[in-house]
């Protein structure tokens, strides 16, 4: 098993700590991981991806030309990586931010309403939660159980209080994704 995912979108939409949850998930389950975080020069609201790969076996490299999965947030993002994910590959957006959804038909499209459901649980910080839910229910590169645990190595201690409700909106996430 190898997946090779970029998350891209705009800063303060927790790319960097969706790849982050991932990386360290991927750690506590033995696996291979490297984590490759990009972004402009304001963290928040520039552009920002990071690439993952997790893997039963080493990894060559941590740089990628292609993608086996892409998490798209954001039009720039569609656009700039779209293209680079290989055929039978798997993406995944949210319609918030997208003008011109993908239209591929050699990959697996999926949907999900994120900034909505963030929006109903009155927490837009969650947002990213229900991304990361999602893509856990399409592709289970690492347990829902591990993402769990790495919160709580992940996020300050001053914020494990946020915990409760970042379960519930990974849980959530793999109750609304979609395949297109």
């Amino acid at each position: 098993m190898k997946e090779e995912i970029i998350i891209s979108g705009f800063g303060g939409q927790g790319v960097l700590s969706m790849g982050k949850l991932l990386a360290y998930a991927g750690l506590m389950e033995g696996k291979e991981v490297t984590w490759l975080p990009a972004y402009g020069p304001e963290q928040r609201g520039g552009t920002a991806n990071v690439t993952v790969i997790i893997s039963d076996k080493k990894i060559s490299s941590p740089i990628l030309s292609s993608y086996s999965t892409a998490i798209l947030l954001n039009q720039p993002s569609l656009e700039r990586f779209t293209p680079k994910l290989r055929t039978g590959g798997t993406l995944l957006f949210d319609n918030y931010g997208i003008i011109a959804p993908p239209d591929r038909k050699d990959i697996n499209i999926y949907r999900i309403d994120a900034m909505d459901a963030a929006a109903n649980m009155k927490n837009i910080k969650t947002f990213n939660m229900f991304i990361l839910g999602g893509l856990i229910k399409i592709l289970p590169v690492v347990s829902i159980e591990n993402i769990k645990k790495a919160l709580f190595h992940t996020l300050p201690e001053r914020h494990h209080d946020l915990i409760p409700i970042n379960e519930a909106a990974l849980l959530k996430g793999m109750e609304i994704v979609k395949k297109i």
